[in-house]
């Protein structure tokens, strides 16, 4: 038997460690899954060159790409953020509906493609973003713009 008595800690853990001074600041994003689920494709549109930087550089760290890689990774939440920001500006209706219909099923994409297709039209009239699904058939018409939803609850379409 142990002699050591458990002791449990209810409290929450925030490491108040500064950053150093080389790697450049920037202010968290703060949003849940539902919103970002909801843009992550306007995102991966806009913000593809750093995303890409910040894999290769991970690829490369060897393990250490937490540490290493964290100045490309602060350009990525940049550019997450400013999408977040002109979708919010520009489409904030649209996008409030798509993402609390996330939030309500699951965060299953088809049952909210109703929500989805003036989401994906007011984002590429306003930020010329469009919507590309990586790997996707291309002789095919995109999951997202199909008119019957085989899968979803509601077979509503717009």
């Amino acid at each position: 038997m142990s002699t050591r008595q458990p002791r449990f800690n209810q409290q929450v853990l925030i490491d108040t460690t500064p950053l150093p001074d080389d790697i450049p600041k920037v202010k968290e994003i703060g949003a849940s899954s539902a919103p970002l689920l909801s843009a992550s494709f306007f995102i991966g549109a806009r913000c593809q060159p750093y995303n890409d930087d910040y894999m290769k550089c991970k690829t490369e760290s060897n393990g250490r790409g937490e540490l290493d890689c964290m100045r490309e990774g602060r350009k990525v939440t940049r550019c997450a953020a400013s999408v977040l920001e002109d979708v919010n500006k520009h489409c904030l209706a649209e996008f409030r509906k798509h993402w609390e219909c996330l939030d309500d099923n699951n965060q299953q994409l088809w049952q909210c493609r109703r929500f989805e297709r003036p989401l994906n039209k007011c984002v590429f009239e306003s930020l010329k973003l469009e919507k590309k699904i990586p790997g996707a058939p291309e002789k095919e018409v995109p999951v997202h713009e199909r008119k019957r939803q085989i899968y979803a609850h509601s077979i509503l379409t717009q």
